[in-house]
């Protein structure tokens, strides 16, 4: 089978596990347990997905977790290879994630799921703040929506139908 774009892409992704859980179902013989499990892929520049999977051992989740991970891969905007555009805040749930540029040498100054999320979209310095409910998964979906929202100014002027130096 010849390889296709997507799977040299795929190749280059970086794995990172966020979270591992224990889900229990209650049957009439007794407990019934499963694993999920939500993974974090990336490239470090500038592409990064987000895959939840289930299963009854922890590598079979985790494997499920990737390949849906790798199936929702989008593209971030990045400015110079370093930080984002503009501030953005992401909402998945209760959960809320505000990001702000930073200054170069700033580094990721972002805690959990997110600092996860943010390293292997190749942002290299942010200021982040998880605002509300720090439910792990929820953090990270929500740092991820912050990321899609971004919009580059050549984006803003197409949009507009003017030139960049124009803005």
């Amino acid at each position: 089978m010849p390889k296709t774009k997507m799977d040299s892409k795929k190749n280059l992704l970086e794995e990172k596990v966020v979270s591992i859980g224990r889900v229990t179902k209650v049957t009439k013989g007794g407990r019934h347990f499963r694993f999920s499990a939500t993974v974090v892929v990336g490239n470090r520049k500038g592409l990064v997905g987000i895959g939840t999977g289930k299963a009854n051992e922890v590598p079979e989740a985790i494997k499920k977790a990737i390949q849906a991970a790798n199936k929702n891969v989008t593209k971030v905007a990045l400015i110079d290879n370093r930080t984002i555009p503009h501030e953005a805040i992401g909402k998945i749930g209760r959960a809320q994630v505000l990001i702000k540029p930073a200054k170069e040498g700033t580094g990721v100054i972002a805690g959990g799921s997110a600092r996860d999320v943010l390293e292997l979209a190749g942002v290299r310095d942010i200021v982040s703040k998880s605002l509300g409910s720090n439910t792990k998964i929820n953090v990270a979906k929500a740092t991820l929506e912050a990321l899609k929202m971004q919009r580059t100014p050549e984006q803003i002027a197409a949009l507009r139908g003017k030139k960049v130096e124009e803005l």
